[in-house]
């Protein structure tokens, strides 16, 4: 009976054929049949106690990955994913801050300058050689855009020592050249001292136009400029006769003469003014963009100090436009007009309105050779000189396979006015207040400069300088001035 269930049995598993087809050798088959079932039994047990251990690691890594905290006792696979799981957090948290920071611009430059100069006359009361440096840090910010508007916020930070030779010849009544454009040091800072200056802080915003139109196809925008900032860099420019810490050292290739050293721009006594700019910008042809900008700025001794800046401002208006010429070569074209109430007069005593017309172009006609010209007039009010004129050109290294180097020549006429010749010169050798002797100016001053730009390294610059300066101040009887310089500059 017990045979015949077993034999059912196996029947039921498939296994009995081979006991049916030997049914004389029942018992020994059975044996192993039973065996095998043993073996069958034990490897199910063992299965299901890996499966109840599986299921139960895999809620200890659920039961890890739900909590925050990492601990000792964790699985390591739990242990391995948080690990990842914390380097990718950190990873797009580092891109979050990059992608921040994208667009951001920083620019840094420190530029050394040593001059000599001849020719100066005996007496004065700084030495005829000088030493000074300028260092400048500039941060532009993009800001998060208001929808089509983008908008950014500009800083710059300047620090320097020594006064050049500007001082010695502000004695002996140079008025219309400085020889030092570098030169800088915090007004009312004793000459040991070393402070940094927030020189410029704006904020600019650009506005597509139409007002409301499809921003991609918008060739036209509005530009809305204002804080504390450098009139010249937004009036004035010129590619080739622009830089100071690379180009031309004299103040009269840095900007219009009668702007600048003519006191016209009237800025603070670090050089720097309030201000409202409102430019409109049309790209409508991209390789020859134009652009009109008003100005309004706090100027003179309380105007530009943020006391009285609106009370006598300086108003300034520049048409530009970009053109493409001798064979699709860049040219910039620049024509403004300046317009200032309540100025000092010559006489020191009368104030008056002064209006000027400028001239800025700065033209490529080679690969390597750019042009430059600027023109200034004084069409109402007294300065010592009416008239400006400035002609040159920078040459490019790759001519003599030196693609880094350059070499800039500029010559400068500045005729002196009427009031001027009236009113009479004079100097202060000695620099107690009183005027060791005067002139009667007339004719113009005129002043040559040529400079070799030598390039070290991509970050280093040497540039070896010689300006001629004949009949300073309109001085007929004053000797032609040399200044002999060596500049250094260092940018990133």
């Amino acid at each position: 009976m017990r045979l015949t269930q077993l034999t059912a049995a196996l029947v039921a598993a498939g296994l009995a054929l081979p006991a049916l087809a030997a049914p004389n050798d029942n018992t020994a088959l059975l044996e192993k049949l039973a065996a095998r079932l043993e073996k069958l039994e034990a490897r199910n047990a063992e299965l299901e106690k890996e499966v109840k251990e599986l299921k139960g690691e895999n809620q200890k890594i659920a039961d890890g990955l739900d909590s925050p905290r990492l601990s000792q006792y964790e699985p390591e696979l739990t242990a391995r994913l948080k690990a990842v799981e914390k380097d990718a957090l950190e990873m797009k948290k580092a891109a979050k801050l990059a992608e921040k920071f994208d667009g951001i611009a920083v620019d840094a430059a420190l530029t050394t300058v040593a001059q000599r100069a001849s020719g100066l006359p005996s007496g004065t009361k700084e030495a005829n050689s000088q030493l000074n440096y300028r260092a400048d840090v500039t941060v532009e910010l993009p800001l998060e855009p208001i929808g089509d508007i983008e908008h950014k916020v500009f800083a710059h930070v300047r620090v320097g020592q020594g006064q050049g030779l500007n001082t010695p010849f502000g004695n002996v009544g140079h008025y219309a050249s400085a020889p030092n454009s570098v030169a800088f040091r915090v007004s009312g800072t004793d000459p040991d001292d070393s402070v940094a200056l927030l020189g410029q802080a704006w904020y600019q915003a650009a506005i597509p136009l139409p007002i409301g139109g499809f921003t991609p196809y918008s060739r036209e925008k509005l530009e809305l400029t204002f804080g504390k900032m450098d009139i010249f860099g937004f009036f004035d420019q010129n590619e080739a006769a622009g830089d100071e810490s690379v180009q031309f050292l004299n103040s009269v290739f840095v900007h219009n003469p009668l702007l600048d050293a003519g006191g016209e721009v009237a800025p603070d006594a670090n050089g720097f003014q309030p201000g409202f700019v409102a430019a409109y910008v049309n790209e409508s042809n991209k390789a020859e963009p134009w652009r009109v900008s008003l100005g309004v700025f706090g100027a003179g001794e309380q105007g530009a100090s943020y006391q009285r800046s609106l009370n006598a401002p300086l108003v300034m208006v520049q048409a530009e436009k970009q053109l493409k010429l001798f064979g699709g070569l860049n040219g910039n074209y620049r024509a403004y007009a300046w317009s200032r109430s309540k100025v000092d007069e010559l006489d020191g005593i009368s104030t008056a309105r002064h209006t000027g017309i400028g001239l800025s172009v700065d033209q490529r006609v080679g690969d390597g050779v750019n042009l430059f010209g600027r023109y200034g007039q004084l069409v109402k009010g007294e300065l010592p000189f009416e008239h400006a004129l400035s002609l040159g050109a920078e040459f490019n290294g790759s001519y003599w396979g030196r693609g880094g180097d350059a070499i800039g020549i500029g010559g400068s006429w500045l005729k002196t006015s009427k009031a001027y010749r009236k009113a009479g010169g004079g100097g202060d050798l000695d620099g107690d207040g009183t005027a060791d002797f005067t002139f009667v100016p007339g004719g113009a001053e005129k002043v040559a400069e040529i400079y070799y730009r030598y390039r070290i390294s991509p970050n280093l610059e040497i540039t070896p300088d010689f300006q001629w300066i004949g009949r300073p101040g309109g001085n007929g009887n004053a000797d032609s001035v040399k200044v002999f310089a060596v500049r250094a500059n260092v940018a990133y």
